[in-house]
């Protein structure tokens, strides 16, 4: 069964399908195209522990979109592993629906509802990997140094510079970059490095891939294309919030931090952002910024992904 856990888990081949797929409903969208037999008759069930905004939306719209119909469960009604087993959960979903999607807590869960399903899962966002984030974030930067293209791999040899915590974007990002052939390079403070059994799982992928990790931010976009920012404070973190925002105290994505950057690097934020904390108005407002038709582009990738997943 072809699930979406994880960017390392899936296929070459199943990306470029993916991103296929996006950029060719997006451009049937942009034509005022239908596009709703692509999932007729179909239902996503989807199950939030955490709230999203982006994430709900895209996917519940893609859904309408693509024909199909979007079921959101929350925590309290399902309750993973607690009411009811992760397991028997599966077991029940995949008899009545085409595909389950669910942002979780601990990534364990996904991998347990993928073993137990006999439809596709999604991970939609977990404590490890927020794989849907980085397929919008790749389309982004397509858009703006590949036109035209579809393939990820025409962004080799581009490099994106991620400046903040090593956390579930950085991993999914950073593989990502690996299977397009891009550089990545982050920036973090010490101790919120990526663990070095995630860079080796990495490197074994992807022998020749280039992967800085560097506690200088300045350094880090001296070359980049992209330069990447999130929170520093993810949810289920707020107990670290003061030892964290002092750690990241000089990682601020701001002008003076732009200037040392080539011109035409583009700045991206996955949302939601803390205006004056990891990134700047006039950065994120600025010209270089392209933070909204990268949130934009969710939908398109989970309209890509969805019909690879459900209607293929």
């Amino acid at each position: 069964m072809p699930h979406f856990v994880s960017i390392a888990d899936t296929p070459s081949d199943t990306l470029r399908r993916i991103f296929a797929q996006a950029f060719a409903l997006r451009a049937r969208r942009e034509r005022k195209e239908s596009t709703r037999t692509v999932l007729l008759g179909k239902t996503l069930a989807m199950i939030f522990e955490k709230p999203s905004l982006r994430t709900r939306v895209s996917f519940e719209q893609a859904m309408n979109e693509l024909g199909g119909h979007a079921i959101v469960l929350t925590d309290k009604e399902v309750g993973l592993g607690k009411r009811e087993s992760v397991a028997d959960i599966a077991r029940v979903l995949s008899g009545m629906v085409q595909g389950i999607a669910a942002r979780v807590f601990e990534h364990a869960k996904l991998t347990e509802l993928a073993q137990h399903s006999a439809v596709p899962v999604v991970n939609m966002l977990s404590d490890y990997s927020h794989p849907c984030q980085a397929l919008a974030d790749a389309m982004t930067m397509m858009d703006e140094f590949c036109p035209g293209q579809t393939d990820p791999v025409a962004l080799s040899g581009k490099t994106l510079a991620y400046v903040g915590d090593g956390n579930n974007v950085a991993r999914s990002l950073a593989t990502l970059c690996g299977k397009c052939g891009m550089n990545f390079i982050l920036a973090t403070p010490p101790g919120y490095e990526l663990e070095p059994q995630f860079i080796d799982r990495i490197m074994s992928q992807v022998p020749g891939m280039n992967f800085e990790t560097t506690h200088d931010p300045i350094a880090a976009v001296h070359y980049a294309d992209a330069i990447y920012t999130d929170t520093w404070v993810s949810m289920g973190q707020e107990q670290e919030k003061q030892e964290r925002l002092r750690a990241f105290a000089g990682y601020e994505v701001n002008d003076r931090l732009l200037a040392a950057a080539p011109r035409h690097a583009i700045v991206l934020h996955c949302l939601p952002a803390y205006r004056g904390i990891e990134i700047t108005d006039s950065v994120m407002d600025g010209p270089r910024s392209r933070v909204f038709p990268q949130a934009h582009n969710r939908l398109h990738a989970q309209k890509g992904l969805l019909a690879v997943l459900m209607g293929e």
